[in-house]
């Protein structure tokens, strides 16, 4: 049984990025379609989302009766280490305004996206839903983990005093076709692909990465995450199963969304040189920061409900790869 009609006119945030382009494409091919408007997006251009009385005025005019929130200022350590006021306040003015708005116009389902980061930094592994807020987060992404967790703390309020049907989705580290490979703003694996590639083509001697290369990270390929989107919006209830609980028995509304692919910074970084047939030499800066030494969820609950990643990781990260320098318009493959 589907919690769709077919007849929802779908809003995705943030359609323009990685995770909001994948999700498209998998509406796309459910047979959501732009023509007859049961799925609609915007632009930056479009609508400024941090803008409330913009984003009310548009929810007047569209009417969307499901609204996914993939919209957000995102980047990895160094970016969020220098940007910690646009970080934190930029993400609450975009979360903030679609979430009321969508609560004001009457919307029926929005799913919040938001991320792993939201965990303590030294919380018990693999991290369950209900271990947010027991300790300090950690430090390096602190602006954006506060934002997430006000982003699904709201969802959950609404839901509790308004019987407003928001539910939030928190991912692990995400990548795939369309992320982000500018080197001050990228996350780990889009920077290491870039830093591979041009090694590779400039034939460098060495990359140089930052870290001791030790922390442990898990990886989900950008459309497995959409298929777990689509999924929980079809298929969860949070008030009738397979719903976590707080150490109190009262029922959470988001869900952790991770796969098996587990692998050290280190590690990752010589399988992505293996797939480029970059020989030289990888230099570790421990200078700069290491982060979070492990950040593996426990996806029990939404296995529960049906699904489960496909993309093994090195499939994943040919597939990246190839996409990364299509953008490029590179017609040289390292790999076979």
């Amino acid at each position: 049984m589907t919690l769709l009609s077919g007849d929802e006119t779908i809003y995705v945030a943030g359609s323009t990025g990685m995770v909001g382009n994948a999700i498209c494409k998998l509406l796309l091919k459910n047979g959501f379609t732009f023509n007859n408007k049961k799925l609609i997006t915007t632009s930056r251009k479009d609508l400024d989302l941090q803008d409330a009385k913009k984003v009310e005025a548009w929810f007047k005019k569209f009417k969307p009766n499901i609204v996914i929130i993939a919209a957000a200022k995102v980047g990895g350590i160094m970016a969020n280490k220098l940007n910690q006021v646009e970080f934190l306040l930029e993400n609450l003015k975009i979360q903030n305004n679609l979430i009321e708005t969508s609560y004001k116009f009457g919307v029926k389902r929005l799913i919040f996206l938001g991320s792993s980061c939201i965990y303590p930094k030294l919380s018990p592994q693999p991290i369950k839903e209900e271990y947010l807020l027991t300790s300090e987060l950690e430090p390096t992404n602190e602006a954006y983990a506060i934002a997430k967790i006000a982003g699904l703390k709201l969802c959950q309020f609404y839901r509790k005093q308004y019987n407003f049907d928001a539910i939030s989705l928190m991912p692990t580290n995400l990548y795939g076709p369309n992320d982000n490979y500018d080197l001050k703003n990228s996350h780990v694996l889009a920077a290491l692909i870039r830093k591979f590639y041009e090694a590779k083509i400039r034939n460098s001697k060495s990359v140089t990465c930052w870290g001791s290369g030790k922390p442990l990270r898990e990886f989900l390929y950008v459309e497995d995450f959409a298929e777990a989107c689509f999924h929980i919006l079809k298929n969860w209830d949070p008030d009738h199963a397979h719903c976590p609980i707080d150490k109190d028995g009262n029922k959470l509304n988001w869900l952790n969304v991770g796969s098996d692919y587990e692998i050290s910074i280190k590690e990752l970084s010589q399988k992505i040189s293996y797939y480029m047939k970059f020989d030289g030499e990888i230099i570790w800066d421990k200078s700069k920061p290491d982060g979070t030494p492990r950040k593996k969820l426990d996806n029990n609950y939404i296995n529960k409900i049906g699904w489960k990643a496909n993309t093994n990781l090195n499939n994943g990260i040919k597939k990246t790869i190839i996409s990364y320098k299509n953008e490029l318009g590179a017609k040289d493959q390292f790999f076979s």
